[in-house]
């Protein structure tokens, strides 16, 4: 009887009464434990045999996407209704998910920078990997490594720009801190900054400065602005305050610190350049500059805000760091100079003296690669003198590089950056530009010629390289490969955008604006004679 009764008692973890003798709660604890043992064997069993080893390659990328882009559309749902809390709690759940983390994982190792390791030299590479990634970024044991610093050249200046690399894990985490703080910051961002941000591109910035400043009674006055050394500079207890992200996480990528020359440096200020969420943390410290000048300058007389309303013609247009201002007088932009410092210092951040300059329409300005100038009332917008120049270097250094080298090489990679120059400024007016850096490349190539044959004639080394494809005589290619020229590229003006559109809400409009752009070039190149006459059909 007693025997039996106890089995029962601990089959069913029923303790032993008060006042049982010492031995039987001895027994009872033992039976305990073991049971607690095996059945927690038992689930573990159970789990391994339920969920399969995760593959790499069998992951529904589609799936993944549909589910990460609703908790997306939720997120700037919550936003636009002031429901904060609803929305730390969306991105908590975002973070956490599988499918987040391997989208994650999968941006990391598909981008280029791939290949290039952090401190710990680490790269994922194979399928073990990359899933091994995605089980490693946990948010409540995260801890981010030092930045491999490095530096890169800036064009035209003796001083180098500084780069922080992370880890690929670092990389990971920052992507998947990412896709819960993007929603955020394009639903509360400024209007008019086209930088860094998702469906927005340089060209869409261009076209909206043509609609400023186009039309005869537009404003003639533009404050260029420059940040000094924005990334660099960036108050952290700013971001910490201001920025709808996890503060733990974040304050560990401000907080990392960075490795140069085998020492390491404290970071107290600033989102190093070079990883994945910096340009976001940039666009959210600047946002709200577009708000206090329409605030201030569009305010009707009888002192209500008017958004139709701007007597003095003050715009803004952000990409990055790089803002230019309009007004309809020089006056007004030095007050509006001095709410932007007000604007800055608040975020640790300064203007650049050397950069800011107020300059007229009728001179000209600088801006993202282009000159926009008006001509006798009418705004011409063509390829800026530095990035002409700036070309023109590359692809000489690149001709030297490869003087040993074979023909189709070379085609090849001088293909790879006239097409990609020549789809920059595709919808300005850059057929000039085209055919003086055509003009420019021929010469490079003429005298790259001449020295693989000094004792040869010049008929016999244009015979050699140069051949007559669909009736052009100077068609620098081989039986494989033809050398692209600018002058082919058709000039297609891109449509201005929709700047209340959503890119998570409204995500066709994108979609079907990016098409019909890509249809009209397309047709543009069929018309062209290059197409008709087939001369790069090989």
């Amino acid at each position: 009887m007693l025997s039996s009764n106890t089995t029962d008692r601990n089959s069913r973890f029923v303790p032993p009464r008060k006042g049982a003798n010492v031995w039987r709660v001895s027994n009872y604890m033992k039976d305990r434990e073991s049971m607690n043992a095996q059945s927690s064997m038992t689930h573990q069993a159970r789990t391994m045999q339920t969920i399969p080893r995760l593959n790499w390659k069998n992951i529904d990328w589609k799936q993944a996407r549909i589910y990460v882009n609703r908790l997306q559309v939720r997120i700037v749902k919550a936003v636009q209704k002031g429901k904060w809390r609803l929305v730390k709690r969306i991105q908590k759940l975002l973070t956490n998910s599988f499918y987040a983390k391997a989208l994650a994982v999968k941006k990391v190792v598909s981008n280029k920078g791939k290949n290039t390791p952090g401190i710990d030299g680490v790269l994922w590479k194979s399928d073990k990997d990359k899933t091994d990634g995605i089980y490693a970024l946990n948010t409540k044991t995260y801890k981010a490594k030092p930045l491999r610093r490095t530096y890169i050249e800036k064009y035209g200046k003796k001083e180098k720009r500084p780069l922080g690399i992370p880890t690929m894990k670092d990389r990971a985490m920052q992507g998947l801190q990412l896709l819960a703080l993007e929603p955020v910051a394009e639903t509360t961002a400024d209007r008019v900054s086209f930088g860094f941000r998702k469906y927005r591109c340089a060209q869409d910035a261009m076209e909206y400065i043509f609609k400023l400043l186009s039309r005869r009674v537009s404003p003639e006055w533009i404050l260029e602005g420059d940040i000094k050394g924005c990334f660099e500079n960036i108050s952290h207890d700013w971001m910490l305050n201001n920025i709808p992200a996890d503060k733990k996480i974040m304050e560990q990528f401000l907080k990392c610190g960075y490795v140069d020359k085998h020492h390491l440096y404290p970071t107290d200020s600033g989102s190093p350049q070079g990883g994945l969420i910096s340009p976001a943390y940039a666009n959210q410290t600047l946002d709200g500059l577009e708000l206090i000048l329409r605030n201030k300058y569009s305010t009707s007389a009888t002192g209500h805000f008017n958004p139709n309303y701007n007597k003095y013609k003050v715009h803004l247009c952000r990409y990055a760091d790089d803002f230019i201002v309009t007004a309809n007088c020089e006056a007004v932009l030095y007050e509006v100079k001095q709410l932007i410092i007000e604007f800055l210092s608040d975020r640790g951040l300064r203007l650049s003296e050397e950069k800011t300059v107020i300059t007229n329409i009728k001179d000209g300005f600088d801006f993202l690669g282009w000159n926009f100038r008006k001509f006798k009332g009418k705004l011409l917008i063509q390829p800026s003198a530095k990035s002409k120049k700036k070309i023109t270097r590359s692809l000489s250094n690149t001709v030297k590089e490869f003087r040993t080298a074979k023909q189709e090489s070379l085609i090849v990679k001088l293909n790879q950056i006239t097409k990609g120059w020549a789809e920059y400024h595709h919808c300005v007016c850059a057929k000039t530009a085209y055919a003086l850096i055509d003009h420019r490349l021929w010469e490079m190539l003429w005298k790259w010629a001449k020295r693989r044959h000094p004792r040869k004639c010049k008929k016999w080394i244009k015979s050699r390289y140069w051949k007559n494809r669909a009736g052009r005589q100077w068609s620098f290619c081989t039986d494989k490969v033809v050398l692209y020229q600018m002058m082919d590229m058709p000039i297609v003006r891109i449509k201005s955008l929709n700047l209340s559109k959503n890119p998570f809400i409204d995500a066709d409009y994108f979609v079907m604006r990016k098409e019909k752009h890509k249809c009209k070039r397309g047709q543009a190149f069929l018309n062209s004679a290059a197409a008709r006459n087939g001369v790069y059909v090989l």
